[in-house]
């Protein structure tokens, strides 16, 4: 799943985004839980465009929006996540947080 970085705007970019494509749709909104010094505001959001799937995270200032992406993967297992840590790392790819 293509993943977004925002400080902030992610809701707003949702929305801009699905107002753009005819077939686009809104599939979650998670906000953050009572306690929290964001309560209430807006984490995550999941939504699609065309068919394809995309997630905004409002994460912080630490890293700047870009046209860069990230890849979120939905792993199941730890030998899901050493797979995939392993060969998207080959040839020299750095591994991140």
């Amino acid at each position: 799943t293509t993943f977004l970085w925002f400080d902030g705007q992610a809701e707003e970019a949702m929305n801009h985004y699905i107002s753009i494509f005819q077939n686009a749709k809104v599939l979650s909104l998670t906000r953050w839980p009572k306690g929290h010094p964001l309560e209430g505001k807006v984490l995550v959001v999941s939504f699609e465009l065309d068919g394809v799937p995309f997630l905004a995270l409002n994460g912080g200032p630490q890293y700047k929006f870009t046209e860069a992406i990230s890849l979120s993967i939905d792993c199941k297992t730890q030998a899901e996540v050493d797979h995939f840590w392993a060969r998207l790392t080959e040839g020299g790819g750095e591994p991140g947080p």
